[in-house]
């Protein structure tokens, strides 16, 4: 958990995607993911986290839905939203935070 305040505790947009393998929707954003990354280039994070590999963490943020994403900033939670989302929405909800 230490490791997870030293990710989002930074001044650039950290945008979360909690995932399990087996989920569709959660497949259904790899792409989308990617081209957010791409998009933003080193102007923001965008960080994959497995569910089943980071128990701890899914329980302690309540993430109950697949996928759950979230952007952090200065290490304070800025947004949160389950299920799919598209490449421009979260491109202009992550540029809010540059």
């Amino acid at each position: 958990m230490s490791k997870f305040g030293e990710l989002i505790d930074v001044n650039t947009p950290v945008l979360l995607d909690f995932f399990a393998e087996e989920s569709e929707p959660s497949k259904a954003m790899h792409d989308v993911l990617r081209d957010v990354a791409a998009a933003l280039g080193d102007k923001a994070k965008v960080i994959k986290i497995d569910v089943e590999k980071n128990q701890e963490l899914t329980e302690a943020l309540r993430v109950k839905g697949l996928p759950t994403l979230i952007v952090y900033k200065d290490g304070e939670m800025k947004w949160r939203h389950t299920g799919t989302q598209d490449a421009n929405t979260l491109i202009s909800v992550i540029e809010e935070y540059l």
